[in-house]
């Protein structure tokens, strides 16, 4: 979270902190800060926050005795009925702060956007240039498209598109899924799962035409650059939850047992190649890519 955070120019510093640090922290006498926002649940944060800040808001915790030392303790929505930015904005709402947007921020540097653009001069003559994000995190496996999805999905772009090229995003943890795509797209893809940091990945993100990819954390830093992108959301968590909000070129696929009976066990496969593919088609008929 901190390096998603850099660079945003509203925010003066930015620091890390964890709930196993924080209990160590902030005891020298006097109060250093006017209000503090605790988002989430963790006790030492927001025991860390009423030692530091003269006004915390928060959400209301386990602990009534810490409740009751807040300035504020809002009320969570209850789970999932309500989207997450929405959510998150209950805090500043506390303090009279109307929001104004709900697009999600991320600022790169010059440096890293030109170091982005250098990594990518090989390819100036690919049209399109298109990111793939195949997986979300070990723990919400449920959420990822079956790999031959995948494949089948590029194979089709490819015919339509004789130009095309892929790059792969991704974590160390996916490797195995990343480096099967790979090996099947051969010299029509360019794997950067595993080899940038969280920053540079962005940054790559930033300069391509289009991207396609499920639900998960590049998904989000995706929606805060002016990029076409076709996002595959599964019935447990829709895009009515998570998707991209104030996006102007984005394209929302739900699972077809969105708003009925779902489980991690539907899969989702269940949205088709053929589905997605008319997704992709349409919005680069819309947003054709860059020159």
């Amino acid at each position: 979270r901190v390096e998603v955070l850099r660079h945003l120019p509203w925010l003066h510093l930015v620091a890390g902190i964890t709930k196993y640090r924080a209990p160590w922290m902030g005891h020298l006498p006097g109060r250093s800060h006017d209000w503090a926002l605790v988002y989430g649940f963790d006790l030492p944060l927001v025991a860390y926050a009423l030692r530091v800040a003269h006004r915390v808001i928060a959400f209301r915790q386990s602990d009534d005795t810490l409740n009751a030392r807040l300035f504020q303790s809002v009320e969570p929505p209850p789970f999932q009925s309500e989207h997450s930015v929405r959510y998150l904005l209950r805090l500043p709402a506390a303090m009279g702060i109307p929001p104004c947007g709900l697009r999600l921020a991320m600022q790169l540097t010059t440096t890293e956007s030109q170091t982005a653009r250098n990594r990518l001069l090989h390819r100036a003559s690919a049209l399109p240039l298109v990111g793939l994000q195949v997986a979300s995190f070990p723990t919400k496996s449920y959420r990822d498209w079956p790999m031959d999805h995948f494949f089948q999905l590029c194979q089709e772009m490819i015919a339509r598109w004789p130009t095309i090229h892929f790059l792969i995003f991704g974590g160390k943890e996916e490797q195995s899924r990343t480096q099967w795509l790979h090996a099947q797209l051969g010299e029509r893809a360019t794997s950067y799962a595993g080899r940038l940091t969280l920053r540079e990945t962005a940054a790559m993100m930033s300069q391509i035409d289009l991207y396609i990819g499920v639900d998960t954390g590049p998904t989000h830093i995706m929606s805060t650059f002016d990029v076409p992108m076709v996002a595959l959301y599964h019935c447990l968590s829709s895009s009515a939850h998570t998707g991209p909000l104030d996006h102007p070129c984005c394209h929302l696929i739900d699972h077809p047992r969105t708003g009925r009976e779902c489980s991690p066990e539907a899969t989702m496969g269940e949205i088709s190649v053929e589905t997605v593919l008319a997704a992709v088609t349409q919005i680069l008929e819309r947003y054709p890519p860059r020159c």
